[in-house]
């Protein structure tokens, strides 16, 4: 029997020329049975340390005064069997030659946003995928995301991938621990140091991980899964 899945995915870094050289693609996903009371859950959290059910997490926003909520978060996402990561990190954009491949900007970036996904998806399986919504423009690059992803997957009638839409990250509790998560990752690849919280926080998944959070991980890990690419690596 097929099982629904939402997948709930932010990104770090993805512009072109935002003048940071790492980027990193993420998602969040659980099954959508759990969802509410996953949501509940952080909200809980966010109760237990005095912010109001609608305080939006958010990886900028770490301090000294907030690490233990944010170690919290952290801590739940490793206890809660139903909750899994994947991320696609890019160390050095500025090793991009997208003229070699006869594409742009957007297209590599539909590209890796494909190969951050596929180890998620399953043929037997259903997926709803959100997005936090950015810019003007969300509508069009989600259906083209949505066209591509369900291209390469040959599912032309979408019926794997049931629906890509993007999301206000404030309403949509995983979006922000997508964006947490994110966050620590991309902190570890730019080799970062200069917040002690922040530091507690990456330490706190590595050591919960096993994982240098710098690495690929095995291809068939389900926790915290990492794909480390390379520009040498497109096709």
């Amino acid at each position: 029997m097929a099982t629904t899945y939402n997948v709930y995915c932010d990104e770090s870094g993805h512009l072109q020329n935002d003048g940071l050289d790492v980027m990193v693609l993420g998602a969040v996903w659980c099954p959508l049975q759990e969802t509410r009371r996953i949501a509940f859950q952080l909200r809980n959290i966010k109760k237990k340390y005095g912010l109001p059910s609608d305080f939006e997490t958010k990886w900028v926003k770490v301090s000294k005064g907030k690490a233990d909520f944010y170690l919290e978060l952290i801590e739940y996402f490793f206890e809660e069997s139903a909750l899994h990561f994947r991320a696609l990190v890019v160390p050095d954009k500025s090793l991009l030659c997208h003229e070699s491949y006869a594409q742009d900007h957007d297209t590599w970036y539909y590209k890796m946003y494909f190969d951050m996904l596929k180890v998620i998806l399953a043929p037997h399986d259903r997926y709803r995928i959100y997005l936090d919504i950015k810019d003007t423009c969300s509508a069009e690059k989600v259906a083209r995301l949505h066209q591509v992803l369900c291209n390469n997957i040959y599912d032309f009638r979408k019926e794997i991938i049931e629906r890509v839409q993007t999301v206000h990250s404030h309403e949509v509790e995983q979006i922000q621990l997508a964006d947490l998560l994110i966050g620590a990752v991309s902190y570890a690849n730019r080799g970062l140091s200069n917040n002690a919280a922040k530091v507690r926080l990456v330490e706190e998944m590595r050591k919960r991980s096993g994982y240098s959070l710098e690495k690929t991980t095995l291809y068939r890990e389900t926790k915290v899964n990492l794909l480390r690419w390379r520009a040498t690596e497109s096709d």
